[in-house]
């Protein structure tokens, strides 16, 4: 067997290292998608849908999870959350009487605790962006909930939908309040 040339030998180690790059990035992206797709549970699959390209969808995905890590969200002080609560108690007996007026005010108390802790809340689609990423079990119900609402307002709703809108919003206001081992999962 003859001697390998000098250039030979740098050909081989730089196939090598291209080789080792690619696999490192490869499994890079594996991992970063695993990552994505168990954080943002069913929000990752309509992003894809809706983007139509999953290196475009994970780049949004991604930077959701950056912009929540860059806040400073703040934990509501007790008499806060007493306050939320018993707004959210009046909003709940409100319900009984005027559904429609009930779960507007519901909306607007989220936005309000949304506020409060440091999250968008004046900008709907910052708002959605936020919850997909601090509370993403609760993402696509509220998307449920904000069409439901949407529907009843173009009078195709029910007092069922309005109903169901409501105890979507009831599940995020409890979690945002400051439900448990929230500020471990907005971290991870």
């Amino acid at each position: 067997m003859q001697d390998l040339q000098t250039w030979q030998i740098a050909a081989i180690a730089i196939a090598g290292v291209v080789i080792l790059a690619g696999l490192a990035f490869w499994l890079s992206s594996r991992r970063r998608s695993r990552h994505l797709r168990d954080h943002f549970g069913p929000e990752y699959n309509r992003i894809i849908a809706e983007t139509g390209n999953r290196r475009t969808a994970e780049a949004e995905l991604a930077r959701r999870e950056n912009r929540i890590r860059n806040l400073e969200i703040r934990p509501l002080s007790v008499s806060d959350k007493q306050r939320f609560r018993e707004q959210w108690a009046l909003c709940q007996a409100q319900f009984v009487d005027d559904p429609a007026s009930a779960v507007h005010t519901a909306d607007d108390l989220l936005t309000d605790v949304l506020s409060a802790r440091g999250y968008a809340a004046d900008n709907p689609t910052e708002r959605i962006s936020d919850i997909s990423a601090a509370y993403p079990r609760h993402a696509t119900r509220y998307r449920f909930a904000e069409d439901l609402v949407t529907r009843h307002r173009r009078g195709q709703g029910s007092t069922e939908d309005l109903r169901k809108a409501f105890v979507h919003y009831r599940a995020l206001f409890d979690e945002i309040l400051g439900g448990q081992d929230e500020e471990l999962e907005r971290a991870s």
